[in-house]
């Protein structure tokens, strides 16, 4: 009796450990998807606001300017649907190409970031508006004002690069759909017996199925 006490002690444990593991697996994924939609949605519309103001001395007296993010650099929005679309992908690959999806989606992320940051302060753009505006080459923009949109940007990709992340230390634990497709799509189906017409408990339950009973007749 002993021995079969000792025996059964182990399984609960077990049972616990893997739903513990089973939940933080959810939890992980929960959160990378939240960070990297929510990150996304945040780059891209950042990025489309007024970055920076200015003006510039024109005949008629001062021209207001103004640029938003994606005039000043549309590399944080094109990472940030480069980061979409790895957060997607992430559920359709297995093993080394979901390691690999996941570090594109840290890199789209920190990518973001960081060009959200270099393109902060500058006034590359205004002063190309002078230089329009005016039709003389060395004009610039002048009364520079910078907003908190780019660094709003920059939050959203360093969101994206948390998802990445998340992605990188726990991906390997989450669901994959082509895992089910291949089931579903190579498993090979069982034959269904056909349905005898004379016994009416057969028809009833081939109806119960979804299933045609004259299709085989």
């Amino acid at each position: 009796m002993g021995c079969v006490s000792a025996a059964s002690v182990p399984q609960p444990r077990t049972e616990s450990a893997r739903s513990s593991s089973a939940a933080s697996s959810r939890r992980s994924l929960a959160a990378a998807l939240l960070l990297g939609a929510v990150g996304a949605a945040v780059v891209l519309l950042a990025s489309g606001q007024t970055w920076a103001q200015g003006a510039a001395d024109a005949v008629g007296g001062t021209v207001p300017l103004k640029a938003d993010g994606r005039e000043v650099t549309g590399v944080p929005a094109a990472l940030a649907v480069v980061g979409l679309a790895a957060l997607v992908a992430l559920f359709a690959v297995r093993r080394a190409g979901r390691l690999l999806v996941s570090a594109l989606l840290a890199f789209s992320g920190a990518g973001a970031a960081i060009a959200a940051f270099l393109g902060a302060g500058g006034s590359g753009t205004l002063d190309e508006q002078a230089r329009r505006t005016t039709g003389t080459s060395d004009a610039a923009a002048e009364a520079l004002t910078h907003t908190v949109w780019p660094y709003v940007t920059a939050g959203g990709g360093l969101l994206i690069l948390l998802a990445g992340l998340l992605a990188l230390r726990y991906g390997s634990s989450w669901p994959a759909m082509s895992g089910r497709y291949e089931r579903e799509g190579g498993a090979p189906r069982k034959t269904r017996k056909a349905t005898d017409p004379d016994r009416p408990e057969e028809l009833w339950k081939a109806l119960d199925r979804g299933e045609d009973p004259t299709r085989d007749q």
